[in-house]
Order: C-alpha cells, then structure tokens, then sequence
C-alpha cells in the first residue's frame, strides 16, 4: 500500500469532493507513519467537528491502520475563506 502525501491527498480531494486539500508528512523524527491533513469540503456543511472527522476515517479507512499518528482538520470552503489572509 503506499502511504504517500500524493496518495493521500488524492484520495481526500477524489472521494471528498474537497476543493482544498493539504498532506503533510510528518515522520521525520518519528518512529512510524504520520500525516497531517486539511480538508476544506462542502461536505461538513452542518457538520459537527466529531462527524467530519469520520467521513475523513471513512474515506481512509483501508489507510490508516497502516498510519501511527493522523492529525486532521476539516473546514468547510466558508470557514477556509475567514481563515485566509486579506
């Protein structure tokens, strides 16, 4: 199975609809797999933060028991826009 960032971000952007996505791999100084993520996705619309984090684990469910540490965040294109610099 390969557990790159492309990978990754891919298959978040593919099975999300996401219009933003970011993967960053963090195993430097780690002793196993970790990645990063944001997902900016009309798909949390109305979403608690708890159930947008499982349609994430759902998307990368064959994934992640392959994966040490899995941090995400999950924005809808809304919040992503308040977040960016004027």
């Amino acid at each position: 199975m390969e557990l790159s960032s492309h990978y990754l971000r891919e298959k978040l952007q593919r099975d999300l609809e996401a219009e933003h996505v970011e993967v960053e791999d963090t195993t430097l100084n780690r002793c196993a797999t970790s990645f990063r993520v944001l997902v900016v996705s009309t798909k949390f619309e109305g979403k608690p933060l708890l159930q947008r984090h499982r349609l994430v684990n759902e998307c990368l469910a064959e994934e992640l028991p392959h994966i040490h540490a899995f941090e995400q965040k999950t924005l809808t294109p809304e919040q992503w826009a308040r977040e960016q610099p004027k």
